[in-house]
């Protein structure tokens, strides 16, 4: 039996962490987990993803960034006729509604978090927590857990990534609230590396975080995502698939 387990699990978050100033628009954080069969992020989603940037931009040098796209900014400015934007958006959303994977999203309302508590802690690091807890019970689910999985972030700085490996350690040393070890391993990525799987994670993470924001709005992007979101055995996506804090 391989050491490694046959999953692979990417990170990313939508919005920043800070509590100083808190952007009454989206006073969110956001960590999204994507948790896919390693056979499938290399038959499935990494050629798809490869193929669609051939056909809109003629090359795959282009890293697919969420805010980005919304603001038609640097690559993705030629998208601003609406007939180029929709075709393009209509085939991220395919690759995403085709590509077999299972999401854990926590969202963390900053401002809530902020008046609660008189010392909130870092919401980074209340997300990381509650994620990796329910990543354990979905890999536990699929009998995932007697092998290492590794746990893809995007580096953020040195400081802000000595502070993650710190409390990644201290969760899955037992900090947790099954009071267990945790099976995981935590590898920091350089956005720059074109790696599909974090693309992936920066796209779903804030059409979560906006449903959680105004759950009544609109949300094209969402509605593919629900499907994808972690339910326990009775069905259930709040607490699981989605934890929401506080």
């Amino acid at each position: 039996m391989s050491e490694y387990s046959d999953y692979v699990v990417f990170v990313d978050e939508s919005g920043d962490h800070g509590l100083e100033t808190i952007d009454p628009g989206y006073p969110m954080f956001v960590l999204a987990f994507c948790v896919m069969r390693k056979d499938d992020y290399m038959q499935m989603l990494t050629p798809a993803i490869q193929a669609v940037k051939f056909k809109h931009f003629g090359h795959d040098n282009i890293i697919l960034h969420e805010r980005d796209i919304r603001k038609d900014e640097k690559a993705f400015s030629s998208l601003k006729t609406r007939e180029k934007k929709e075709a393009f958006m209509n085939d991220l959303t395919q690759i995403v509604a085709d590509t077999p994977f299972s999401l854990v999203c926590c969202a963390i309302k900053k401002d809530h978090l902020k008046s609660r508590y008189s010392e909130p802690e870092n919401p980074y690091h209340i997300a990381l927590g509650f994620g990796l807890e329910r990543v354990f019970h979905y890999l536990n689910s699929v009998g995932a857990i007697a092998a290492k999985t590794h746990i893809m972030v995007e580096m953020r700085g040195k400081k802000e990534d000595d502070e993650l490996e710190l409390e990644f350690r201290r969760v899955c040393d037992g900090n947790n609230f099954m009071r267990k070890q945790l099976p995981f391993e935590i590898v920091f990525m350089d956005k720059k590396g074109n790696s599909a799987g974090l693309q992936l994670a920066d796209l779903v993470a804030r059409p979560v975080g906006v449903h959680v924001l105004r759950p009544n709005q609109a949300n094209r992007a969402y509605d593919v995502l629900c499907g994808k979101l972690y339910k326990n055995s009775s069905g259930r996506v709040d607490g699981w698939g989605l934890k929401c804090f506080p």
